[in-house]
């Protein structure tokens, strides 16, 4: 089936990790995929827009820019034979001009990715080497997000807030989407990386989804970068894959952190588990 199959999520919530078990798991390799060889590339990339434009995305206003993004993607859906994976950050926003960002009709489906606001703020702030009480504030704002991570090589792309970027996601109605929690990955990977893998048309064969889920985890990635580096790393970053664990946001937050987190997006956190919880 060809069209496009997006693997969508906020900043710093498996996003790459997902794509690291889709990639081996697709390939089935004896070793792992190297990182910096993925075919599921971000769907903001400057080089795959200026090459399906034929203009340079330097030469264009954000604006123009915008409109031209959901052209491309149909224009990669309709010349690809078979299911595309795209990494995206963006939230599914409607332009200005009206229709969406994202092209219902150019689309195969969703994965989207979740994972604690509590920990996301954390991991964010490292990724971004801004203050956590910075993007604890951003984290909330509507206007979040205007910014590639890589000018030079990825467009502008829009977050909106935590809570707005998900429900944007997994509320829509446009196609369909597989849901699935970074804590999960975590703690029942088998059964939430094969129900993705069959969600996306791909083999689930246990021993390959095994295979895949030990050539992508999170020792291997961050050996991988720290001997060969990690082209989507941020200049603002000392590492792209730094922790990687859930929880975290109970020995770093304060109580003020932890409940204007809540405040904000206490709705969006009960919805999908991760609230009540108890603050030690």
């Amino acid at each position: 089936m060809s069209g496009i199959l997006w693997i969508a999520s906020y900043p710093k919530s498996g996003n790459t990790w997902f794509r690291a078990f889709l990639e081996n798991l697709r390939r089935d390799a004896g070793q792992p995929v190297d990182i910096n060889d993925f075919q599921s590339v971000p769907a903001n990339r400057r080089r795959m827009f200026d090459d399906a434009t034929g203009v340079e995305s330097t030469d264009l206003t954000a604006e123009e820019i915008a409109h031209l993004r959901p052209r491309v993607y149909r224009y990669i859906a309709e010349n690809s034979p078979e299911t595309v994976f795209l990494k995206i950050h963006d939230a599914y926003t409607e332009l200005p001009g009206g229709g969406p960002l994202i092209p219902p009709d150019a689309t195969v489906g969703a994965v989207y990715i979740i994972r604690n606001p509590l920990d996301v703020a954390i991991s964010l702030s490292h990724h971004v080497g801004k203050p956590l009480d910075l993007k604890i504030a951003s984290m909330a704002s509507s206007d979040s997000g205007v910014s590639s991570e890589v000018p030079d090589e990825h467009l502008d792309h829009q977050f909106l807030s935590w809570s707005e970027h998900v429900l944007s996601w997994v509320d829509q109605q446009a196609f369909p989407v597989h849901v699935i929690r970074y804590e999960d990955m975590q703690e029942r990977p088998f059964e939430t990386f094969t129900a993705a893998a069959r969600f996306c048309g791909l083999p689930c064969d246990p021993d390959r989804v095994q295979r895949a889920i030990h050539h992508s985890s999170f020792e291997t990635l961050e050996k991988q970068e720290r001997e060969s580096g990690f082209r989507e790393r941020p200049a603002t970053a000392a590492s792209f894959f730094r922790q990687g664990k859930a929880g975290a946001w109970r020995e770093v937050l304060s109580p003020s952190q932890v409940a204007l987190i809540v405040e904000a997006h206490g709705t969006v956190m009960r919805r999908f588990g991760y609230l009540p919880f108890c603050v030690p």
